[in-house]
């Protein structure tokens, strides 16, 4: 039996290409919607070859509800959604607020907007371990308290929990599973996808492996005098499979009314913190190759260190991280130089 038609926004992205691949080999009929604005289009091959099904794909940008009001009656029967459709650089929302805003924002009030004359059952969040601010106490729980975001692109996190809550609260006819990632890593163990952000890369690992193949001179590690062992920021770093198969499990549990609330909260991490110099060494060890690397100073709005406590998410979803960081590494590097072969960077 054919299983229920689910709306990925920025569904080309790093996180959503995945999620894509998991959905479909889970058995559900997927239709993307991405401006393309730090993707590209070329990810619907990879999806393609790994799962042999090229998910429907619209090109078009969430904000503007118009165009998700023609996708609804283009595609016909969505029961749930999972909204990956937002700006993500913590760096770069310090530099550009109003964009991140607006983006991450307008998005998710358009889709809440029409998910109830739509028939959607559900929508499962891409949330974020940046809602916690700078924790007092690691690991974190999902009742860790919500401090002050150190950013605005973890402000627009908080944010919009909180609007998916208060929505729901009001009597919106559906649910809201919010999954708090903490940080995703690696690519498709195929190398068929991975992360390929445009242009220079805000996030840790494809600047790292761009330094590696020799595309950038050298990696940027931002502060060494941080309250940690070795003096650089600690982060929980997540295989981006593992975090895939979250969100089918997520999904699956909306569909089925399995859900124990109208809105729940699962954090998603390994429960292992691991410092920015300590990923370096593991991927060289990993891989067998150097990465030139400097320390400079802090950045603005990063956290000193965060890691999850993923018990909950482990009892209740029944999931559980299970790629190692080594692995992980093994399996960005490979991405890398299959971009290499393919002359793409």
């Amino acid at each position: 039996m054919k299983k229920e038609r689910i709306l990925v926004t920025g569904g080309t992205g790093y996180i959503g290409s995945h999620t894509v691949v998991e959905l479909q080999q889970a058995g559900y009929s997927v239709v993307i919607i991405d401006n393309l604005s730090n993707s590209n289009i070329s990810v619907l091959d990879g999806i393609e070859r790994i799962t042999g099904i090229r998910p429907d794909f619209v090109e078009g940008d969430c904000t503007d509800i118009d165009t998700l009001r023609k996708l609804f009656t283009d595609y016909p029967g969505i029961k749930g959604i999972i909204n990956f459709a937002a700006s993500k650089a913590v760096g770069e929302s310090m530099q550009k607020p109003i964009l991140y805003y607006r983006n991450n924002l307008d998005t998710l009030l358009n889709l809440l907007d029409l998910m109830g004359p739509e028939g959607v059952k559900g929508i499962v969040f891409s949330s974020s371990c940046t809602v916690y601010g700078e924790p007092d106490v690691n690991p974190v729980t999902e009742k860790s308290p919500i401090k002050k975001a150190t950013s605005p692109y973890g402000n627009t996190k908080q944010i919009s929990e909180e609007i998916i809550t208060d929505v729901i609260a009001a009597g919106a006819p559906f649910k809201a599973i919010l999954l708090r990632y903490f940080n995703p890593v690696g690519a498709h163990p195929s190398a068929e996808i991975g992360e390929l952000p445009n242009g220079v890369p805000q996030n840790l690992i494809p600047y790292l492996t761009q330094t590696a193949i020799g595309i950038r001179k050298e990696l940027s590690v931002f502060g060494n005098d941080y309250d940690t062992p070795d003096g650089s920021c600690i982060r929980d770093y997540i295989n981006v499979v593992d975090l895939a198969k979250a969100h089918v499990i997520a999904v699956e549990r909306m569909l089925t009314d399995k859900s124990e609330a109208p809105v729940e909260i699962f954090n998603l991490g390994t429960g292992n913190g691991v410092s920015v110099l300590e990923l370096i060494n593991t991927f060289e060890e990993a891989t067998g190759v150097k990465v030139p690397h400097k320390i400079v100073g802090r950045r603005a709005g990063d956290i000193e260190k965060v890691w999850a406590d993923p018990t909950y998410a482990n009892e209740v979803l029944g999931w559980k991280a299970e790629a190692s960081l080594a692995d992980t590494m093994r399996s960005a590097w490979a991405w890398q130089q299959r971009l290499r072969e393919r002359g793409v960077m």
